[in-house]
C-alpha cells in the first residue's frame, strides 16, 4: 500500500510561508528556442526535478559528438570503482592512428603516443577529441566494441530507454547511435550528482594546449552565461547542430538540451537565450538543505516509531514569476516502512506539484538507522496499534 502524506515539518512550513507573488512579471528578451531554431528543446531544474520547458523530448535523434558525454560517464564510473587511474597511460595503436589521426575534432595525438587517461578526458571534454575517445576506449577495455557495451549497459542502468551507442565519439555510423533529449538530461544529471568532483575538474575549461597546439572550447555557454560549466556540442550533416549544457547559480542547477538546429550560430544563440530564460522566468525557493530532516515516515516493528527523511541535495521549488499558486508537496512511500532500515536507504519520494507545471519527484532517504524492535517493543507497538 502506498502512503500519501502532505509534507511535514520543514517542507510544509516553508510551502505555507511562500509569498503569494514570487516576483513581478517582466518582459525579457530571452526565451525558449522556437521550433524553427531547434525542433527539440528541453530544460530541467535539477534542484527540484521540475521540467521548465519541453518539446519533442522523447524523439530519437543522432547525438553526434554529444555521445562523448556518455564516454566520460563510463570513464568516471571506472575511475570511482578503481578500475582505471587518472595517471594511467593508454597506448595509441598504429591501426588506430591510421584511422583517427586528425580525423574531425582532434587532440593531435602523435603516432605511438602514450597519453594519460587524464589527458584524454581533458581532450574529450574540452575540444571533443575523436582520437582521444577511441584511444581511451581501447586502452580501458581492449576494444571499441567492449567499450560501447559498457556505454549501453550504463545507459540502461540509469534509465536512458531511448538511447543506443555504437561509437565512443559519435562519428557517423548510419544511425546506429541515437538518443533523446530526456535521456541526455538523465545523463547530465548522473554525472553532476554521482561525480561532482570529476565534473568540476574535467568540464568547463575554456581551452587547452597539448602537443604544441592550442585549441579553444566551442561550448556556446561556458564563459558567456553566468554559472555555465559545460557540457558538449554536437554536429553532423544528418543530426544538425545540438547541445547539452548546464549551469548553476545560487545553488540552483539547470540542464538544457537543444537539437536539430540548422546552423551553429542559431544553436549557440538559442542555447544562451534558453539558459538565461530558465533563470529569469522562474523564481526558486529553498525548501530543505541537503542532509537536513525534511519529513518523517512511520515505521512498523522498529526500535522507534518513525524515521526522519532527508534529501541528497538541497530541495528547491521553481515557480514561474508572477504565479500566485502555492506548491503542493507530498511525501510518498510504501508504508508503514518495515524495520530494519539502514541509514541512507532510499525509502520515500517527495512529489512537487505546481499548477500549470508537470509534477516532479525527488528521492528521500532514511536519516538514521532503525533497528528491528525487540520483544517488549513489539508488544508495546501492538497495544499502540489498537488505539490508532
Amino acid at each position: 500500500m502506498v502512503k500519501r502524506f502532505r509534507a511535514a515539518g520543514v517542507l510544509a512550513a516553508l510551502a505555507l510561508a511562500m509569498p503569494a507573488t514570487l516576483g513581478a512579471q517582466t518582459v525579457s528578451p530571452v526565451a525558449p528556442p522556437t521550433p524553427e531554431q531547434a525542433p527539440i528543446a528541453y530544460l530541467v531544474d535539477l534542484s527540484s526535478g521540475q521540467t521548465l520547458y519541453a518539446r519533442d523530448i522523447d524523439r530519437r535523434f543522432v547525438p553526434a559528438s554529444i555521445t562523448k558525454v556518455m564516454t566520460t560517464l563510463v570513464a568516471f564510473d571506472m575511475l570511482a570503482a578503481g578500475k582505471l587511474r587518472a595517471d594511467q597511460r593508454m597506448p595509441y595503436r598504429d591501426e588506430t592512428f591510421e584511422e583517427w589521426h586528425q580525423k574531425g575534432s582532434t587532440l593531435f595525438l602523435p603516432a605511438r603516443a602514450r597519453p594519460t587517461l587524464r589527458e584524454l578526458l581533458i581532450g574529450i571534454t574540452t575540444v571533443s577529441a575523436n582520437d582521444a575517445s577511441v584511444v581511451l576506449a581501447e586502452g580501458a577495455t581492449g576494444s571499441v566494441e567492449k567499450w560501447t557495451e559498457r556505454m549501453n549497459a550504463t545507459a540502461r542502468a540509469i534509465g536512458m530507454h531511448d538511447s543506443h551507442f555504437s561509437t565512443p565519439n559519435g562519428w557517423p555510423d548510419e544511425g546506429r547511435t541515437f538518443t533523446s533529449a530526456r535521456d541526455l538530461a538523465l545523463l547530465a544529471e548522473r554525472i553532476v550528482r554521482r561525480h561532482p568532483d570529476k565534473f568540476e575538474f574535467y568540464y568547463g575549461r575554456s581551452g587547452l594546449k597539448a602537443y604544441g597546439i592550442a585549441q579553444d572550447n566551442h561550448d556556446p555557454i561556458t564563459g558567456r552565461v553566468e554559472g555555465a560549466d559545460g557540457m558538449k556540442t554536437g554536429y553532423t550533416d544528418q543530426a544538425g547542430y545540438g547541445f547539452l549544457g548546464t549551469a548553476e547559480r545560487d545553488g540552483r542547477r539547470l540542464v538544457m538540451v537543444v537539437a536539430g538546429a540548422d546552423r551553429g550560430s542559431v544553436r549557440n544563440q538559442a542555447s544562451r537565450n534558453f539558459m538565461e530564460w530558465g533563470f529569469e522566468a522562474f523564481d526558486s525557493r529553498l525548501l530543505a538543505k541537503k542532509g537536513k530532516p525534511a519529513a518523517t515516515a512511520i515505521v512498523q516493528n522498529g526500535a522507534q516509531g518513525e524515521v526522519s527523511l532527508v534529501a541528497a541535495q538541497d530541495v528547491r521549488v521553481a515557480m514561474p514569476r508572477g504565479n500566485r499558486a502555492k506548491p503542493e508537496l507530498t511525501v510518498r512511500y510504501d508504508g508503514p516502512l518495515r524495520a530494519p532500515i539502514a541509514k541512507g536507504e532510499p525509502v520515500a519520494t517527495l512529489e512537487i506539484a505546481v499548477p500549470g507545471m508537470e509534477p516532479s519527484t525527488l528521492p528521500l532517504y532514511a536519516a538514521e538507522e532503525v533497528e528491528e524492535a525487540g520483544v517488549l517493543r513489539r508488544i508495546a507497538n501492538g497495544f499502540a496499534g489498537l488505539f490508532r
